[in-house]
């Protein structure tokens, strides 16, 4: 089958990192090939329709995603954890997680407590590490097939279009996070306005809530999407939604501020928004990692000093996956996030494109 393969190299990795995206696309350690589609017993086939591109994707090729992570990734790999694929005619969403039950092991831990997303094993086992799409034994959904349990596959409600289908996994993700900041105070401030802050906007007005949504937007077009999925207040930046909060204070050449945010969702993926996002939490408030941040530095004195909590949200369990794909059919408007569909020969433009950019093989 045709799929779309990453292949590290380590020289091409540096350069990657010490360009970020100046680095000339065709140099990228990602190729379009021919590879063979594994048999695996208690997997089944399922034809791939669509499948994202995700800012993990990003990092891994710009060499942006931490070293600490890469002993529970495999590669060479064919990308792609955003799935939406077809068996016998059926739309489903594919959970990409391969946890214990998936590598014939007993389960760990946190697999008996349904956290399969923390799942101690995704190491070991009959299968490589890493879940599809970082998974050197089995394709990801950047090529034509993917394999995957019974289990792992979540019929789409009928009239739910393509293109908000295959948000189903990255929609689980933000699930999952909203619901560990329970309970919800009566303001917010979501930091960046790609697909998972926005994703954040419309999900938080979806599961009913009603406080203040504030959000800080880079672009023009995203700070009219956040105002059309639910934001109330929209700022150009974060010093600018830091000011109309916070009080600020000076000794010498130093900035200090009090006060700010009860709940700050991260949501860029960056080490500046995380920065942001720690001098946006006001006192004993609690700032949410949406995005995925790799090595950064970061002043952590807003954690002992206005005992500020961090919270992140990776993954999801095969509840929060089911539940988020039975929001899809309420969640108007989310597919409008999707930048372009892209035949895989096509990937360059892909990788460029401006919102949401999807595959379809």
């Amino acid at each position: 089958m045709k799929a779309l393969r990453y292949t590290p190299s380590l020289p091409r990795f540096l350069g990657a990192r010490l360009l970020g995206k100046r680095f000339p696309k065709g140099l990228l350690p990602l190729r379009l090939e021919e590879v063979p589609l594994p048999e695996r017993a208690g997997f089944q086939r399922v034809r791939v329709l669509l499948s994202g591109v995700c800012g993990s994707d990003l990092a891994l090729l710009y060499g942006k995603s931490p070293p600490t992570i890469s002993p529970f990734f495999s590669f060479p790999a064919v990308l792609g954890h955003e799935i939406l694929g077809e068996v016998e005619g059926e739309k489903v969403a594919v959970n990409p997680l391969l946890a214990c039950a998936d590598r014939g092991l007993p389960p760990c831990p946190m697999c008996q407590r349904g956290e399969e997303g923390l799942c101690q094993n995704v190491a070991e086992g009959g299968l490589a590490p890493g879940m599809l799409g970082y998974n050197q034994d089995l394709p990801g959904g950047w090529g034509e097939w993917v394999l995957a349990r019974e289990e792992r596959l979540y019929p789409i409600p009928q009239g739910v279009p393509d293109e908000r289908a295959v948000l189903a996994e990255p929609l689980a993700v933000v699930l999952r996070g909203l619901k560990r900041l329970w309970p919800w105070p009566e303001e917010v401030l979501i930091l960046g306005m790609g697909t998972i802050g926005l994703m954040a906007v419309r999900l938080l007005r979806a599961l009913g809530y009603s406080g203040r949504v504030h959000a800080v937007a880079k672009y023009p077009h995203q700070a009219e999407r956040a105002r059309a999925f639910g934001a109330e207040r929209v700022y150009g930046s974060a010093r600018e939604a830091l000011l109309e909060r916070a009080r600020r204070y000076r000794y010498l050449l130093f900035e200090g501020y009090r006060g700010g945010y009860p709940w700050v969702v991260e949501a860029s993926g960056s080490g500046k928004g995380f920065r942001e996002a720690l001098a946006l939490a006001e006192e004993g408030g609690k700032v949410l990692l949406l995005g995925a941040p790799g090595l950064e530095w970061a002043d952590l004195s807003p954690f002992w000093f206005k005992e500020v909590a961090l919270v992140g949200s990776y993954t999801y369990t095969r509840e929060e996956f089911g539940e988020a794909v039975a929001l899809l059919k309420e969640l108007q408007g989310l597919e409008g996030l999707v930048g372009g569909v892209f035949p895989l020969e096509a990937w360059p433009k892909a990788l460029s494109a401006r919102g949401k950019a999807l595959f379809r093989p």
